[in-house]
């Protein structure tokens, strides 16, 4: 992580630009054919979790969303910066908050001991910055635990967060308000999909013109599919995936998601040109950071770049290949993630499969974002 403020929804930030070229030694980005994926090009908003700094405004107003997934907790604090916003501080842990939770029902004494720390970070986080309001959220492995709601009572008790566990309709409405500043304006349909850690958000759209002329996302059908990178990794393995495991994977993502096609029948305009695919989620995320060959993860070339259905197959085909201590080793992966990653090729295989749209955009961003936008429209 860098440090320096970066905004949302503005112009790319000159620090990013300098980040990606000391990452890659000599600030020559020629090499590998890195150089056509500056971020500048992207012509897109483009931002990095930043460490904190010191506020160049000090009284400004100031915000905070927690997004608590089954696999991360993650914050953000931000203020208002014209039609966006500026990122002053930001945190994020892998947690596995529901790992075994498949198999018992229930959150491990463990995850919930790992999962305590991380939100006693963000709690002393959001009361240094003393923000003038907030939106902490649980998702699915709190949905699905018994004793969900005893934990967060503790939390709320002991650290002073007070967490709202949301439903998975409000989480894919805040992960297309995270996300909308991405979406092709001249495509009039959008899939866009979060493959998280207890469960998988699809959501069909459309981009309705307003009075302003410009076209802003109406959501027409949502899907919470009941399996993300954890719960997969939890029974099918993922130290080691041998090719007919990884086919099973994709065969029941693949048996899922055809109510939701049936529903919307989405294909008719997938053949006609008229959808654009954005994909909010680690694997997107980590596919693209390993197809552009990054020395390590840089959110401000990764967030706004496109995958070809293509790309996304090598680098899928690449991973399957290597085992546990090959996945690693790749520096956008690390230790932390390789038992999870092949779980979320898997699900991104059969999106790709069941909707052939041909490309996709990555988005580094998503629940926390739409919170945050949400908070300073109000």
């Amino acid at each position: 992580m860098s440090s320096g403020c970066v905004t949302i929804a503005g112009e790319f930030d000159w620090e990013d630009k300098l980040a990606v070229e000391r990452a890659f030694g000599n600030g020559n980005l020629s090499t590998d054919g890195v150089a056509a994926r500056r971020p500048e090009r992207f012509g897109l908003p483009n931002y990095r979790e930043p460490a904190p700094v010191r506020d160049e405004r000090p009284f400004a107003r100031q915000f905070a969303a927690l997004d608590l997934g089954t696999n991360n907790c993650r914050l953000l604090v931000a203020r208002p910066l014209g039609a966006g916003f500026r990122v002053v501080d930001a945190f994020s842990r892998i947690v596995r908050l529901g790992e075994g939770l498949a198999a018992t029902g229930a959150l491990s004494d463990a995850a919930m001991t790992r999962t305590f720390d991380a939100l006693r970070i963000c709690a002393d986080k959001i009361a240094a910055r003393k923000v003038a309001a907030g939106r902490y959220v649980a998702t699915e492995a709190c949905r699905r635990a018994a004793n969900c709601e005893a934990f967060l009572t503790r939390v709320q008790a002991e650290l002073g967060l007070e967490i709202e566990i949301i439903s998975s309709r409000e989480e894919a409405r805040l992960v297309v308000a995270g996300c909308a500043p991405l979406l092709h304006q001249r495509i009039p349909y959008a899939i866009v999909f979060d493959i998280g850690g207890g469960s998988t958000e699809i959501v069909w759209l459309r981009l309705a013109r307003g009075p302003d002329g410009r076209r802003s996302p109406h959501i027409l059908g949502a899907v919470s599919l009941p399996f993300g990178v954890v719960t997969l990794t939890d029974r099918f393995g993922g130290a080691e995936v041998p090719p007919a495991t990884y086919r099973l994977m994709i065969a029941e993502a693949a048996a899922a998601l055809v109510p939701f096609e049936r529903t919307h029948r989405i294909m008719r305009h997938v053949l006609a040109g008229r959808v654009q695919m954005l994909g909010s989620s680690g694997t997107v995320t980590t596919l693209a950071g390993i197809h552009l060959a990054l020395p390590r993860y840089i959110r401000a070339m990764v967030d706004g770049s496109m995958l070809t259905f293509e790309q996304i197959a090598v680098v899928s085909e690449h991973l399957a290949g290597l085992d546990f201590a090959g996945r690693a080793a790749n520096p956008c992966i690390g230790h932390e993630r390789a038992d999870l990653v092949l779980s979320g090729c898997a699900v991104l295989d059969a999106i790709c499969a069941t909707w052939p749209v041909g490309q996709l955009r990555v988005a580094d961003r998503g629940v926390r974002e739409g919170i945050l936008l949400d908070l300073m429209q109000r």
